[in-house]
């Protein structure tokens, strides 16, 4: 799995080799891995826990500590689609970033 993070978008690119994967906890976990190995300091969390309005079964991916350098990386159609059933079949998917300097 390949996790690329720009200003403000993550693509995540599915490598040849990679297993699929079945649950969108199991894909932001994947995706969180790759990210602490890049050297974020990230955690992956429900987003209602965070006082965020949305389903209680949404997670997101956010830095640890809140300062003008953190983000969170969510799905905007959560609602509509599985993120999940995109990187199994088009073997790349775009989720939002949203950055804590703005």
């Amino acid at each position: 799995m390949k996790v690329e993070l720009a200003k403000y978008h993550c693509i995540i690119t599915r490598e040849e080799g990679d297993p699929k994967i079945y649950s969108e906890s199991l894909l932001l976990y994947k995706v969180k891995q790759e990210l602490i190995k890049q050297g974020y300091d990230v955690i992956k969390k429900r987003m209602w826990k965070d006082g965020h309005l949305v389903s209680d079964t949404q997670f997101y991916i956010r830095t640890r500590k809140d300062n003008e350098n953190s983000f969170a990386i969510w799905d905007t159609s959560y609602a509509i689609r599985f993120t999940y059933e995109d990187y199994n079949k088009d073997g790349e998917l775009e989720l939002t970033v949203e950055r804590g300097d703005e």
